[in-house]
């Protein structure tokens, strides 16, 4: 039967699509229906060995004192039973030489708090949660073990699906697990491979026939080969589930329990999660056995302490205007890699559209792109040639860039989680970075818990954000009041990289704004002339007197504000241009200023005398900090 053939087979339950150009429709059809669940005899299946663990008598002798200060220290608590005690050093366990050899040439002092206390539980075999911040070292956290645990395995014979099966919820952090699998498999001939839809199958069906023993997977191209014969998980008894609480809010739980039902019920498996909601909770006690719960952090929802948190409470229309002028003071910093997070992917492709039209070096990813572009423009990002990313939640999970600095939530997201995540793209590897967040009236629902999450990191709280609260309490979400923006048509919806974007208002205003809202930080005197450091956090009040990036370049401080710096359009700093030539005043926010000169946003500084002629968005931007138009 030709390929073709079982693709129209395979979708014979689920009748056609109008215009599908002969490819099945899945409606109608539940994942894995096909799929059945085996009859698991314990007595009949091939033992295995899963407890590896011999800790050195330099653990055991360790004092209950010691134990106790390393996990009050590392804010490490526990639940279980029989917990080792855990791994301060990389030499207080005999790690294989292959292992060791890598973990020296990534050059890593000592484990994580949670590998340190993770490692041992694993290597003992035992079932277990963690729940640790993004960019803690969970990944290596489950492979080093599963490396160890295959190394004890029998080889795999012709038909065998893999020993390790990871699951993560989407194709970038798929591929970053992959990476990690294949710097510290290579030495012991571990062979891995990454299956993810959006991908083409053959190259990824070709590794699984040939053999693997770790397999990284999303739930739905999984499910699509096991229905399809391609690979079996008879061999799997190492199982991972990968940012759990996100594979659940993208709806993967009846694939999830598909797969598990086809893997022997005596595995060993590890929950791996940012968050603790209710929904993880059961999957855990529909999957674990006597399991460990291991906490690195608070146990409410927590952001990393290393992030400064900046929250404007702004309205929807005023957002363009302020990315640009975010963008222009973020443009001073020598490390400025940035992230700009929106909810729809038609407002990601309208506003890197905006960016790149006035010269910015902006890129995006989101649901709809392909694999292959996805790709390219996350190498693009990663190695500085395009230092800006705009995406939707697809890149809130996994995508591990180290040098992210800044962190931009366009929009709010659905749910304070996914706030945390994405914040969670800067301050990695114990580095700070700085997160701005625009918050309209819209997001009410969610100003509780973001006040949370800023005091539990000692943020400074925007005092807007109680009256949004109140507002919300009250019912003020609806109807007219003082917060409103133009942003009314944006209404339910689980914010999850959504098909049915809304054509929502999100241009830049030209004129006519409030006086008192037309500056960054809408009027709440965030000091901005001194670039981006923790200073620059809100301070309470409305008279600054801060003297803004770029105004008045020509002359430094002879111009200063009551309140933050204007906007385009404010019309609280009229300077004409005759002014502007002779004071360096010009109206709006301004570029660095680069020998003396101050240039404007628009081609209004084009005719200014002694400027850079023919104005991009960088035109005059500092030759080291200049980056090229895409």
């Amino acid at each position: 039967m030709s390929y073709r053939s079982r693709r129209d087979d395979w979708g014979s339950r689920g009748g056609w699509g109008s215009g599908g150009g002969g490819r099945p429709s899945l409606k109608g059809r539940q994942p894995g229906e096909r799929l059945r669940k085996p009859r698991w005899d314990l007595t009949k299946l091939t033992p295995f060995e899963k407890n590896f663990y011999q800790p050195t008598p330099t653990v055991l002798n360790r004092s209950p004192y010691e134990v106790e200060k390393y996990r009050t220290d590392k804010e490490i608590t526990l639940r279980g039973r029989n917990i080792p005690n855990p791994i301060q050093y990389f030499s207080d366990y005999n790690f294989p030489d292959y292992v060791m050899a890598e973990i020296r040439r990534q050059g890593y002092e000592q484990p994580t708090p949670i590998q340190g206390q993770g490692w041992p539980i694993s290597l003992q075999g035992r079932d277990f949660v963690g729940i640790a911040q993004t960019g803690s070292g969970k990944t290596l956290g489950y492979i080093l073990p599963a490396i160890v645990h295959i190394n004890h395995q029998p080889y795999l014979e012709r038909g065998d699906g893999p020993i390790a099966l990871i699951l993560a919820p989407t194709r970038e952090l798929a591929q970053q697990i992959l990476t990690v699998a294949q710097d510290y498999g290579a030495s012991s001939k571990i062979r891995s491979t990454c299956v993810f839809g959006g991908a083409p199958k053959g190259p990824q069906i070709r590794d699984l026939e040939r053999g693997v023993e770790i397999c990284i997977a999303t739930p739905g191209r999984l499910i699509d080969f096991l229905e399809a014969g391609k690979t079996n998980l008879r061999r799997t008894t190492y199982l991972v589930l990968d940012e759990a609480d996100r594979m659940l809010d993208m709806g993967f739980e009846p694939q999830i329990r598909k797969i598990v039902d086809q893997i022997r019920p005596d595995r060993q498996t590890l929950m791996w999660s940012a968050t603790w909601p209710k929904e993880v909770r059961n999957l855990a006690e529909d999957f674990l056995k006597d399991y460990i719960q291991l906490n690195v952090g608070s146990l409410s929802l927590a952001a990393n302490h290393n992030i400064l948190q900046i929250v404007d409470v702004c309205q929807e229309i005023e957002k363009d205007t302020k990315l640009r002028q975010l963008l222009n003071e973020m443009a001073q910093e020598k490390a400025n890699k940035t992230i700009i997070f929106i909810e729809t992917k038609r407002k990601v492709e309208d506003v890197t559209r905006g960016l790149r039209s006035t010269g910015w070096p902006a890129m995006c990813i989101h649901g709809d792109k392909s694999q292959q572009e996805r790709d390219w423009v996350l190498s693009e990002f990663r190695s500085g040639r395009a230092p800006i990313l705009v995406a939707t939640d697809v890149a809130a999970r996994g995508l591990d860039v180290d040098d992210v600095k800044f962190v931009i939530n366009y929009d709010y997201p659905s749910c304070s989680e996914d706030y945390v995540h994405r914040i969670g793209r800067t301050g990695r590897s114990d580095k700070t970075g700085t997160a701005y967040t625009f918050f309209t009236a819209d997001n009410c629902k969610q100003a509780k818990d973001l006040i949370e999450v800023l005091k539990e990191a000692n943020q400074v709280v925007n005092p807007r954000l109680y009256e949004i609260m109140d507002m919300a309490r009250g019912g003020g979400g609806k109807g007219r009041n003082r917060w409103r923006g133009r942003d009314d048509d944006r209404r339910g919806g689980f914010g999850r990289d959504r098909d049915r974007d809304r054509g929502r208002m999100g241009g830049s205003s030209s004129g006519g704004g409030s006086g008192s809202r037309n500056g960054y930080s809408n009027g709440n005197g965030y000091g901005t002339s001194q670039g981006l450091g923790r200073d620059n956090q809100f301070r309470g009040g409305g008279n600054s007197n801060a003297v803004p990036n770029g105004v008045g370049a020509g002359h430094a401080g002879q111009a200063r504000l009551s309140g933050p710096p204007p906007l385009m359009g404010a019309g609280s700093m009229k300077a004409t241009m005759s002014q502007a030539s002779s004071q360096g005043h010009l109206n709006g926010p301004q570029r660095p200023p680069v020998q003396n000169v101050a240039m404007g946003i628009f081609n209004q500084a084009s005719s200014v005398a002694g400027t850079v002629g023919g104005l991009g968005m960088m035109g005059a931007m500092p030759g080291a900090l200049t980056w090229p138009r895409q």
